[in-house]
């Protein structure tokens, strides 16, 4: 059976012969689209495609026999599902030409490339915002670190002018005590005067 062949066997369940080309059209894009982008296509009771990696290997040509490099690649996989395989080995019969062989896949079943896409999506932004988020706090850190300097620097500031009023104290009072010092050999100068008055009278 080809895809012509296909669109004619599903043409009168699709209500007419385009309706069901473009049935057949979407349903292989879509399974190709995912199988590329490297999402799984599973669908319960009839297989699921994904995309395989080969790595690079070494092969035989069959005509010349003649070993030969092949390079890494990737291929699509699709394997039947369990309902499938039933079906094709005679364990289970196929049911009339009325009825679907492969049953309805029930809700969460389908492995879409779409809902993969999302939640890769959703980890994406989520992954930016901590970015962004990050410098902030680095900012913040460190007009922590600076608020801690601050106070250091005023307490210097503070001893430093206590330093200076100490020395300004102290050079102001240095004069006074030398003036004093001076003052001091005047008074003995008189004192030794007035001890000669009163020898000089006391020999007269």
């Amino acid at each position: 059976m080809n895809k012509a062949q296909l669109v004619e066997a599903i043409a009168d369940k699709m209500g007419g012969r385009q309706q069901a080309a473009d049935a057949v059209d979407a349903v292989l894009d879509a399974i190709v689209r995912a199988v590329v982008g490297g999402d799984r296509v599973s669908v319960t009771g009839f297989g699921s495609f994904e995309k395989v990696d080969r790595p690079a290997r070494y092969a035989r040509n069959p005509q010349t026999g003649e070993r030969v490099r092949v390079k890494k690649t990737s291929v699509p996989r699709f394997r039947a599902g369990q309902g499938f395989k039933d079906l094709v080995s005679g364990s289970k019969k196929l049911p009339k030409g009325g009825e679907v062989a492969v049953k309805k896949a029930p809700k969460g079943s389908l492995q879409v490339g779409a809902a993969v896409k999302k939640a890769a999506a959703k980890k994406a932004t989520a992954k930016k915002a901590a970015a962004k988020k990050a410098p902030a706090k680095k900012v913040t850190a460190a007009k922590k670190v600076a608020a801690k300097k601050t106070p250091a620097k005023k307490v210097t500031a503070a001893k430093t002018t206590a330093a200076t009023t100490k020395k300004a104290a102290a050079k102001k009072t240095a004069p006074a005590k030398k003036a004093v010092a001076k003052k001091a050999p005047a008074k003995k100068a008189t004192a030794r005067k007035t001890t000669a008055k009163k020898t000089t009278a006391r020999k007269k």
